[in-house]
């Protein structure tokens, strides 16, 4: 069968291409972030023609669909859909939107952050605990390559590209973002870590009352780091730097003091805890010391290959074994896939200005934009449960959380026609849409919770 050949007219209808602004817009509306922003006095815009909000709002508009680019704006500054669904005053233009970033610079980032705290504590169906009572808290530096341009702060990274080296907290198992921050490429993974891990986990407790397990990795092990965890009351794994360790030491310790099993022969894997002193304090140590004596497919070795891997831990013998404390930092792994998010889906990896404080800012909007996709997504899933099993998402597995780019594609850019009826105005779903039903069940559900202000 040839493809039909499609006669071409246009109408009059006003049809929108992302209506899952609307969605972004149910929760940015339960914030503060209007009010606050506005609240923004800048000396040199005293009055400003368009409203700070309408700036931050737009721009975290543009992320939730994946647009990155200033210029991105102005296929959205005739749009009647764009603004009503983000509750703007005006749509800012593209030199608007730029000069007014450049002029807020770091000033709206702390309320940001707040207000994207508190709209995760109303609006999520759940934050996952990785470990009987303990919520994960996973910090981890992920670079931003940027080659060949001469944005201010590009550097050398540590995966020896140019670009940023920024710092994320990720929290519960959904990977909800609590704290961001970009930073030079040069700068060391624990050059400001310490304050970083404080404000995290503040933001953190905004969120969830339950108690906090941090996990990092070897670029942050220094006293610094443990003693932050220990006076903001937060359990931690880090994994340890050897430095300059013997491994012929660590394997006699293991030998004499680890449980050992052979997964196969001529691999012989110590597990075990001991303590070791940091700080002038002991910590508990939990080690795993792999031997292999032949490789896989049985061949001999001259000498033995040792690996060792060790790591900090405050959850005490009592509280996780060795394995437990091993798996659990495993899934620490897990925060690379929330990075990949950041980096593709919202296109972020590449950031829009030459100036360091802008892309700073436009950082932090992507992670407004980014936890309100992360809630649409698992209120979608939540809600989908409810519905007959005719009506569900046309999902063929079972899933715990939704890639943003799927939500983005199903979700942001499913297509209705805007009407106007008796003075109110509404959206128009495809009945051959599959996505439909658990759209408008999330809508409904995030329009029915209560604003921030009560």
């Amino acid at each position: 069968m040839k493809p039909v050949e499609f006669v071409i007219q246009e109408t009059d209808d006003t049809l929108v291409t992302h209506s899952g602004l609307a969605l972004v817009g149910a929760l940015l509306g339960r914030t503060e972030i209007a009010r606050r922003a506005n609240a923004l006095a800048l000396e040199s815009k005293p009055r400003p023609e368009t409203a700070h909000a309408d700036v931050l709002l737009s721009m975290i508009g543009l992320l939730s669909l994946g647009k990155s680019d200033f210029a991105d704006i102005e296929a959205f500054r005739e749009d009647p859909f764009f603004p009503r669904a983000l509750g703007l005053s005006a749509v800012p233009s593209e030199p608007t939107l730029r000069q007014r970033m450049a002029e807020l610079g770091d000033t709206p980032q702390a309320l940001l952050r707040e207000e994207s705290a508190q709209m995760i504590r109303r609006h999520a169906p759940r934050v996952t605990r990785c470990f009987k009572e303990w919520v994960p808290l996973d910090v981890d530096v992920s670079p931003f390559d940027n080659s060949n341009t001469k944005k201010e702060g590009v550097g050398w990274t540590y995966k020896k590209v140019d670009g940023f080296a920024p710092i994320f907290a990720y929290l519960g198992g959904e990977g909800y973002l609590v704290h961001e921050q970009l930073r030079k490429g040069t700068q060391h993974s624990q050059d400001g870590t310490p304050e970083f891990l404080r404000q995290a986990i503040a933001y953190a407790r905004i969120v969830t009352d339950d108690p906090l397990l941090v996990r990092l990795d070897a670029g942050n092990d220094a006293k610094e780091t443990l003693e932050t965890c220990r006076k903001e009351k937060a359990d931690f794994i880090i994994k340890r730097n050897l430095r300059r360790e013997s491994q012929e030491e660590w394997l006699v310790d293991a030998q004499a003091f680890g449980d050992w099993r052979e997964p196969r022969p001529g691999k012989r894997v110590y597990v075990g805890d001991t303590d070791r002193e940091c700080g002038g304090r002991l910590w508990r140590v939990v080690f795993e010391v792999t031997e292999r004596t032949t490789t896989a497919d049985g061949q001999m070795l001259l000498l033995p290959e040792v690996e060792i891997a060790t790591y900090w831990t405050s959850l005490g013998p009592r509280q996780a074994t060795p394995d437990e404390v091993i798996q659990l930092y495993r899934d620490h792994g897990t925060s690379e896939q929330f990075h990949s998010e950041i980096k593709s889906d919202l296109d972020l990896e590449r950031l829009p200005s030459g100036r360091f404080a802008v892309n700073a800012l436009v950082l932090t909007c992507g992670m407004v934009a980014y936890n309100a996709l992360r809630l649409v997504g698992q209120s979608a899933l939540k809600e989908d449960k409810h519905l007959p099993p005719q009506e569900r998402m046309p999902i063929h597995k079972t899933v715990k959380r939704r890639r943003l780019r799927s939500v983005i594609q199903d979700l942001m850019y499913l297509a209705c026609r805007l009407v106007r009826h008796a003075r109110r105005w509404g959206l128009g779903l495809a009945r051959i849409n599959p996505w439909r039903y658990a759209w408008a069940a999330t809508y409904t559900r995030l329009t029915a919770l209560p604003s921030s202000g009560g």
